[in-house]
């Protein structure tokens, strides 16, 4: 007998060599229905595969992550075998799952595939699913394994077998088509009920340009039609909400050939959103005992070589900036924790000092390839909302929860509610991507896990998501949509204090090192305005809206009335614009709702003449006629909320 645990902590019997399947139908049957493989001692495996020890059970549903990747790697095999019934002689490269589905790489020969042949491989697919075949795993010889590609004249396989070693080699078969596959799979193809193909695009063979270009076949599967049907709805939702889109629309935000690539151009609008976002900010900063900084936008070769970003980062880096003194070497700046590591240095700090909390909004600067740049999200020049606190090792676990307390006070004001704290600690099997020592690191993750436990969040724990000095504490926020993005960061750091001899007096009056902790609550203001343009569709929190109100007259007749109304509520620091238009109302009104201004008002003969405005609320309409004085008292209210 062996001794299987389950997630919940209890401990179950079954004989040598049950599956999880097995383990599953144990439980209830409604449960094995719904199961599509197993973690097992943390390792996701075929739920049809023999356990033949004590193990830790984790049985996986399409709820869960990694059941869910296993569902779309299983579909890249199927896919892969509707296209070699329908197109005899394709050859196949990789097929992994991705986060919104799968794709395969893909080699016609001559054949040009066109997305007008996706209904029918969907058909085909999910004439395939029906048969329920079951995904069988089987361990092959190198030497069978070459011997079976190289009957099937499938260079691609040929080339991946070459890197695995003899004894580690796994074929998977459903139906009539066999891959080489490590695995794990679903336990049968019936699973399917639902197939979108939504793109085509090129991709070289292993990323080589001196290779074959094959094509890439995007698609997602489901195992709900109606899963299927939502889905494409959220994608319709979220073209609608593409910040570059309304970025361009509300007048926000630009990008210029001329000024290059990836560096973004804030418009009067865009720069009003900015502006409020990082005022909100520094008043909750000051709060919290920081203290403002600004550093130079360039900094010297050995500043960086000094911190450690020359070796990992100098290669990706914008080029050095030569100066006409021999051998003199600036870089665009990074990072902004160096730059705060020699604003402590200025001069000796006690114990008592500490902690010491410096804040900037600092423009950095890294060349991203072209083909990853994208809108506000990934960008070559960018502000972060960055801080460094230089604490004493007592401090550490006290600061990072008062910072916990501040990306959660951003995210509430910002209407973040559904978010994850990701752990991310460095990869044990790799520690030569990190600085520092065993000891530190130990330290600065022991800190971060107990801060995030006190504080009860939701967490998740990723190994090799660390940075290269220290681990993290990332928010992992979900959008209206339901998309995860990764917005406020918190980091523990050892290493840079050691690498600059940063010092305090102790109460021993012995020279001790400080800790750092780095932390950014919105992250990057541009992929933090991003983000937020989608969530809210562009229909920003009042406070925020860089145009609170506009005021529509009716004719040419009203504009003086008009202007008076406008400046009173500038006097109250209430932000909006006149529409001196010669269009009728009704024009005017449908424009102010598709740049959605928050309030609307409306002001002819009638409203004149008793000294009101007739209010309309961006989608809500008609909220009645009220005195300026009202709808000053109701709107400053909505903006103190």
């Amino acid at each position: 007998m062996i001794n299987i645990t389950l997630p919940d902590g209890s401990v179950r019997q079954y004989d040598a060599g049950i599956t999880a399947m097995q383990i599953a139908l144990s439980i209830s049957e409604g449960l094995a229905r719904n199961v599509l493989a197993a973690e097992v001692d943390g390792e996701v495996w075929d739920a049809s595969r023999a356990i033949e020890k004590d193990s830790t059970v984790k049985l996986l549903t399409w709820n869960d992550a990694k059941g869910k990747s296993t569902y779309w790697h299983s579909s890249a095999h199927l896919m892969a075998e509707a296209l070699e019934a329908l197109y005899p002689g394709t050859k196949f490269g990789i097929g992994p799952a991705i986060e919104t589905g799968f794709y395969y790489d893909v080699d016609f020969g001559d054949k040009v595939l066109s997305s007008d042949e996706f209904k029918q491989i969907e058909d085909k697919i999910i004439e395939l699913a029906k048969t329920k075949a079951e995904f069988v795993r089987k361990p092959v010889s190198k030497a069978d394994a070459v011997a079976y590609f190289t009957q099937k004249d499938d260079e691609y396989k040929l080339d991946l077998l070459k890197d695995l070693p003899d004894g580690a080699i796994t074929f998977y078969t459903q139906g009539n088509f066999t891959d080489l596959c490590r695995g794990p799979h679903i336990p049968n193809t019936g699973f399917v009920k639902a197939v979108k193909l939504m793109s085509l695009a090129g991709a070289y063979w292993r990323g080589d340009e001196s290779r074959k270009q094959l094509t890439r076949i995007y698609a997602v599967t489901f195992p709900k039609a109606s899963e299927l049907t939502e889905y494409l709805h959220l994608l319709e939702e979220a073209k609608k909400r593409d910040h570059r889109k309304l970025g361009k629309e509300l007048e926000l935000f630009a990008f210029s050939e001329k000024v290059g690539m990836g560096l973004p151009l804030w418009l009067p609008k865009g720069t009003a959103l900015r502006e409020k976002l990082v005022n909100f900010l520094q008043k909750a900063q000051a709060k919290a005992g920081y203290e403002q900084v600004i550093t130079p936008h360039i900094g010297h070769k050995n500043l960086y070589v000094t911190s450690g970003h020359y070796e990992k980062y100098g290669a990706d880096a914008f080029q050095p900036i030569k100066t006409p003194q021999e051998g003199e070497e600036f870089f665009l700046k990074p990072m902004n924790c160096p730059h705060h590591c020699e604003i402590y240095k200025t001069k000796p700090r006690s114990y008592k000092d500490l902690p010491v909390r410096l804040a900037e909004f600092g423009t950095v600067y890294r060349y991203e390839q072209s083909g990853e740049l994208h809108g506000l999200t990934r960008v070559r020049g960018f502000t972060q909302d960055d801080a460094h606190l230089f604490c004493r090792p007592d401090q550490v676990k006290e600061e990072f929860m008062k910072v916990i307390d501040l990306v959660l006070y951003v995210f509430k004001a910002l209407g973040f509610e559904d978010y994850t704290a990701q752990v991310s600690l460095r990869d044990p099997e790799n520690k030569a991507k990190y600085i520092g020592s065993d000891e530190n690191w130990a330290l600065a993750e022991a800190a971060i896990i107990e801060a995030a436990d006190e504080k009860g969040l939701k967490t998740v724990v990723e190994l090799g998501e660390a940075a290269f000095y220290g681990p993290k504490l990332d928010f992992m926020v979900k959008d209206a949509l339901g998309r995860k993005w990764q917005l406020g960061t918190i980091q523990v750091d050892y290493n840079l204090p050691e690498r600059f001899e940063l010092e305090y007096t102790g109460s021993d009056n012995m020279k001790h090192r400080p800790v750092m902790i780095h932390r950014a609550p919105f992250g990057s203001l541009e992929r933090f305005v991003a983000v937020l343009i989608e969530h809210c569709a562009g229909n920003f929190p009042l406070w925020l809206s860089p145009e609170q109100f506009i005021i529509l007259p009716i004719s040419e007749k009203y504009e003086e009335y008009a202007k008076k109304l406008s400046d009173e509520l500038k006097n109250s620091d209430i932000c909006g614009l006149i529409d001196f238009r010669d269009e009728k109302i009704g024009r005017k009104i449908r424009d102010a709702e598709v740049k959605k201004i928050p309030y609307m008002l409306i002001v002819g003969e009638k409203e004149a003449e008793e000294n009101k405005v007739s209010v309309r609320r961006h989608g809500q309409g008609d909220l009645g006629s009220m005195s300026i004085e009202e709808f000053k008292i109701q709107i400053i209210k909505e903006i103190t909320v």
